[in-house]
């Protein structure tokens, strides 16, 4: 088992910037994929994006490009969601989720393990 936990999460205006973490622990020597999540009240939990542990790139939604940053500590098993220029539909509970493969991509069938999300809230 992989247990993750997030924090990070809070209230913050427009133009803001948070980060948010994910410490994974337990089983992490099965994990290859990190992946971020959001889900905002009433929709579906969407892909931001995503980063192996064993290095490359990491990889975005369209509509966070250029404005979030995915980093990873491998000696600290955690990964971070840097969030620059926030915007109002920013706001979601947002999800970590640890994955077996080193293809899962943006779909959220594919990962494995989620942690319990936490709030972003950004106001205008």
């Amino acid at each position: 088992q992989v247990q993750l936990v997030e924090s990070g999460g809070g209230l913050v205006q427009a133009g803001g910037s948070l980060r948010l973490s994910c410490a994974a622990s337990g089983r992490t020597l099965s994990t290859r994929t990190m992946g971020w999540f959001r889900q905002a009240p009433g929709k579906d939990r969407d892909f931001v994006g995503m980063i192996r542990w064993s290095g490359g790139s990491a990889y975005y939604a369209d509509s966070v490009k250029g404005r979030f940053t995915i980093s990873r500590d491998n000696a600290k098993n955690t990964v971070y969601l840097e969030m620059n220029s926030l915007k109002p539909e920013d706001t979601a509970v947002y999800y970590c989720a640890a994955s077996g493969s080193s293809y899962s991509g943006s779909s959220a069938a594919n990962y494995d393990y989620w942690g319990q999300g936490t709030q972003v809230t950004v106001s205008s």
